[in-house]
């Protein structure tokens, strides 16, 4: 009775199986290239999710390559080869270019209430549906897909530990966006460089902290091995690299192809977000164990987006007032993170 319930369900794995093959059996082949910078990683976890999924579901009909290292063009000119039509899909972030996506550095504020999976989830999703985001990606012939949801930053450093606000003024830090414009109300002193020479940086005392997204790319860059203290609860902001198709390239779809890419979001969204919190189970023990740790109180925090906060925000709305509707998708961000609480 065993053996006749195993070959009961095989056959009728096999014909589900085929049922499945048969369903896109009229379907074109279709192949999209999706273009990112560096290596697999935490980062691309979702679109590797997602080409795994589209692949399973279409019996190898829809297939995504994924092509690190930049090898199909630069990160900071993924945009301009979704909109020539040179892939289908890329990743890109938005703090490479701020003239290619202005509404998108909404992403980049400091101190914005993103604080948890939930409100970056939420928050992410509602406001890339914002009309002036839109607008950015419909110059680029592209629409968002997802984000990679990057976790909040946080500082390391080396040298006299920042316990306070004022323990920040005349540091130089290595931040970019809205964080490094928090940085400059503190006192700090900005400094740009490639993620790739921070580490000499700090090494070397030219850098005395840096802001990477917490806790992946710190370990990724290794900086925890010359490095002296880290923040962990600062959470003084992030930044938004989404997944983009191009438009024409979507159109294109059979309407099943379509309905994959919709359906897969969930488990694309987790795939990444478990990404990130695998890693750091890893090396959160060890940051713990070779780094002093500051943890700031609630008193401090909120001083910390009073002082170095809202004042970037409003900046930021009366630069871009007159070029989208910049104070519309701050309040959007605010919205949802609210009911997302």
């Amino acid at each position: 009775m065993h053996m006749a319930r195993i070959l009961t369900g095989t056959v009728a794995a096999v014909v589900a199986i085929g049922f499945t093959a048969s369903a896109f059996a009229a379907n074109p082949r279709v192949a999209w290239n999706h273009s990112v910078w560096g290596k697999q990683r935490a980062f691309t976890a979702g679109i590797e999710k997602l080409a795994e999924i589209v692949s399973a579901k279409t019996g190898g009909k829809f297939t995504i390559k994924v092509h690190y290292g930049g090898a199909l063009s630069k990160a900071k000119e993924n945009l301009d080869g979704i909109k020539l039509g040179a892939f289908q899909s890329a990743m890109f972030c938005n703090f490479y270019h701020p003239g290619k996506n202005p509404a998108f550095m909404v992403f980049s504020l400091p101190f914005l209430p993103l604080t948890n999976w939930r409100q970056s989830v939420a928050v992410r999703d509602s406001v890339y549906q914002h009309p002036a985001l839109v607008a950015d990606m419909d110059n680029w012939n592209a629409m968002t897909y997802l984000s990679t949801y990057l976790p909040q930053y946080e500082f390391m450093g080396k040298g006299k530990p920042p316990l306070q606000l004022a323990d920040w003024k005349g540091l130089r830090v290595r931040a970019g966006g809205g964080i490094g414009d928090a940085m400059e109300k503190l006192g700090a002193v900005k400094t740009t460089m490639p993620a790739t020479e921070v580490y000499t940086a700090i090494q070397r005392g030219t850098a005395d902290a840096v802001s990477f997204p917490y806790t992946y790319a710190h370990a990724a860059y290794k900086i925890h091995e010359v490095a002296e203290w880290y923040t962990g609860n600062l959470s003084p902001g992030t930044s938004d690299c989404p997944i983009v198709f191009s438009k024409t390239a979507f159109d294109k779809l059979p309407a099943n192809y379509k309905k994959i890419l919709d359906d897969a979001k969930d488990e694309v969204r987790a795939a990444q977000i478990d990404a990130y919190e695998t890693i750091d189970k890893k090396n959160l023990p060890m940051f713990k164990s070779r780094l002093q740790e500051i943890d700031y109180s609630d008193e401090t925090l909120a001083e910390f987006r009073k002082v170095a906060g809202k004042p970037v925000w409003d900046e930021w709305v009366a630069k871009n007032k007159d070029k989208f509707d910049a104070q519309g998708v701050l309040d959007a961000v605010f919205k949802a993170a609210e009911a997302a609480k």
